[in-house]
């Protein structure tokens, strides 16, 4: 049955869009996961700042002198996850040239003619191309945007994780039970669902404080209310069936019954739900980032990027906001496309 479900969902003819939006969300998520081995500047939160290259274009392409003070080491781990915690200076230079045991250099835009020397000891010089330019701290837009894919697959992952525990639980308590629980559940449900989501996720980050988690934990707290909806209202249904008839009949316990018999059955509709709130959830994101209550600086985010930015659109530099806009909208399309392909695969199948 399911390699069935996957051959028709792998024929391209038929599902081009669906298998080219899972390619870039695994290509993304690839990108989320192997971030600083990946990234131009490996610097924790591609943080590397060089105001004398600010706002660059595409394509800017700059000498580097590199000075390595730093000989502290750090695990292959840390780095994985974290980034390079070395203090490197790093200048731009226009000139250099090396003289024995010294380079001689002139820093990039300096208004002074005069050169500057320094030992040749822990320096390097490197050519170095932006490729999505620079952003107006002189940092990689190319790096801070693979940074931020990590942040926007982490709040959806976390999110929806969230929100499928207690929509879930609550969902399949409220359609298996009636009476004062379903109907304490529904009040509950219909108070969170009466209020707008934005409004409510903000509420609960300005209680919770600013930061990554507490991100996570407002949208979660505030996405479950679909899940819950849907599971209570197929919950009812299958409730009615002869096989779970049967398992009251031969003793099994309730909990059993909804968690091992008739929740596997709501897999198709609790994946293109969890695809949807995907898509939201990196939407709210992008949203509390921007509004200043979302991911702080330095690290970086989609939606932080825009704001740091959006101005730029006005001052002859679009692309430093329209970039992270772009990344949002493509994540965020081939989400909503992924799970109507997988909704319309199984509305075929049971047809």
């Amino acid at each position: 049955m399911y390699n069935n479900a996957f051959s028709k969902f792998f024929d391209f003819k038929k599902n081009l869009f669906g298998i080219l939006s899972l390619l870039y969300i695994s290509f993304i998520f690839f990108i989320s996961i192997f971030t600083y081995l990946i990234a131009p500047d490996s610097s924790s939160n591609s943080n590397n700042m060089n105001v004398s290259i600010h706002s660059k274009e595409p394509g800017f392409k700059i000498d580097i002198l590199e000075i390595d003070e730093d000989t502290t080491s750090q695990s292959f781990f840390d780095l994985f996850l974290f980034g390079s915690k070395k203090k490197i200076n790093q200048i731009p230079v226009s000139y250099y040239k090396i003289e024995k045991n010294r380079i001689v250099y002139r820093e990039f835009n300096s208004n002074q003619d005069k050169l500057k020397q320094i030992p040749f000891n822990n320096t390097k010089v490197y050519s170095k191309t932006f490729l999505l330019g620079t952003d107006k701290f002189g940092r990689d837009v190319l790096s801070r945007i693979i940074v931020g894919s990590r942040i926007s697959f982490y709040i959806g992952f976390i999110s929806v994780f969230i929100s499928l525990v207690i929509g879930v639980f609550l969902g399949s308590l409220a359609g298996y039970y009636s009476g004062i629980i379903d109907k304490i559940i529904m009040w509950i449900i219909n108070i969170v669902w009466s209020i707008p989501t934005l409004l409510l996720v903000i509420a609960i980050s300005l209680a919770l404080g600013k930061g990554v988690w507490q991100v996570f934990l407002a949208v979660g707290l505030t996405m479950w209310v679909e899940v819950a909806r849907l599971v209570r209202g197929q919950v009812k249904q299958y409730k009615e069936r002869k096989f779970v008839v049967a398992a009251k009949v031969i003793g099994l316990s309730d909990m059993k019954i909804i968690f091992r018999h008739i929740i596997p059955n709501l897999t198709s509709s609790l994946i293109v739900i969890s695809a949807t709130n995907f898509a939201a959830s990196i939407l709210i994101e992008s949203g509390l980032s921007f509004l200043g209550i979302g991911v702080q600086p330095p690290m970086s985010s989609w939606g932080l990027m825009i704001k740091d930015h959006y101005n730029y659109i006005i001052l002859g530099k679009p692309y430093l906001a329209i970039i992270p806009g772009l990344c949002i909208m493509l994540l965020v399309s081939s989400f909503m496309i992924l799970g109507n392909s997988i909704e319309r695969l199984y509305n075929k199948k049971y047809a």
